[in-house]
């Protein structure tokens, strides 16, 4: 399959292909546009590779062979349902094996969110196919004495949201029973402008709640996006429910099992951070200390960036000033 789909960019409408390949025992989606060295793009929750749709023709157009899958459990790639099947061992390989699907030795990879974290555990477990990461809103997580969700639970209690969204079939059925509105108040609850970034709210459940009593209730969408662009994330997850991605959290616990061989290694290669001012997921306990000493866990880290005014949804907001830093990051490695 190689039908084009429009994607925009600061107002101009390019043609991004898709296909299919397969990839660590799955099939997997990928959209790509451009020639030229691979610059993998990965996605968090709740989106697709459809969160990227400013970033490639300005990555193509400076000479990259952009791709931007749909990650394991999303959009049109393949959903395991065994929920151990979705291990960041298991999300790592499958970006070494998109590499070795499109028969790239290596390539710079670009996260947001949950695929923030994927790519700096792939450049930690495989720096000899990674000439570079340039992470969005999440930093590199070394791993602790417990895992992220139990450090976090032990500051917050347990109603801290990870713990709810670990539940299985709960937040899947909860999310489920309107796909548009669910997406669309996470969007609004995680963007620089929106009322919980005036006065931030701590992600914890209220006793006998549910997570969406965390989210505003869904009204005027943000600026940075368009009817047109909620109907596509809406009809994804429609299809596709919302467990593959909730999977990514209920495997935390196995991920930092199976990753204790690595305890104390640094991420190596070339790196990139950026994340909004405003952005939540920077506000947790700790988080600043770990942002204001990122170059410890991160040697090669080239330069930190914080966007004012920006919330969660990084390259959605402010797509200009994201491709600006991308292409000067990448141009240098």
């Amino acid at each position: 399959m190689n039908d084009p789909q429009l994607a925009s960019d600061g107002g101009r409408t390019t043609e991004v292909g898709h296909r299919f390949v397969q990839s660590n025992g799955i099939r997997m989606h990928i959209a790509e546009q451009g020639e030229g060295p691979l610059v993998v793009l990965l996605h968090g929750f709740p989106e697709t590779w459809y969160s990227w749709r400013h970033q490639f023709a300005a990555l193509a157009a400076a000479g990259y062979h952009v791709v931007a899958p749909d990650q394991r459990g999303y959009g049109q790639t393949d959903r395991p349902e065994a929920v151990e099947q979705y291990s960041q061992l298991h999300l790592a390989g499958d970006i070494i094996g998109l590499l070795d699907a499109l028969g790239a030795e290596q390539a710079v990879l670009v996260g947001h969110d949950w695929g923030a974290q994927v790519a700096w555990n792939t450049a930690l477990l495989r720096p000899d196919r990674i000439r570079g990461v340039a992470a969005l809103g999440l930093p590199y997580l070394p791993r602790g004495p417990v895992s992220a969700v139990v450090g976090m639970t032990q500051a917050l209690g347990p109603g801290f949201y990870m713990n709810y969204l670990q539940q299985p079939g709960v937040a899947d059925a909860e999310l489920a029973r309107d796909a548009r509105e669910a997406v669309l108040r996470l969007f609004q609850w995680g963007f620089g402008d929106s009322p919980q970034a005036e006065a931030p709210v701590l992600p914890v459940v209220p006793e006998g709640g549910a997570f969406l009593d965390l989210l505003p209730e869904a009204g005027a969408l943000p600026l940075w996006l368009t009817e047109a662009d909620l109907d596509v994330y809406a009809a994804d997850f429609a299809r596709t429910g919302f467990s593959g991605g909730l999977n990514w959290w209920r495997t935390m616990d196995l991920s930092w099992e199976l990753t204790a061989p690595w305890q104390g290694a640094p991420v190596t290669v070339p790196a990139l951070y950026m994340h909004g001012e405003r952005d939540g997921s920077v506000q947790l306990p700790g988080m600043d200390q770990l942002i204001a000493n990122l170059q410890m866990f991160v040697p090669s880290l080239t330069r930190t960036v914080a966007l004012p005014g920006v919330g969660h949804w990084t390259q959605q907001e402010r797509p200009e000033e994201v491709n600006t830093e991308l292409l000067k990051f990448v141009g240098g490695l």
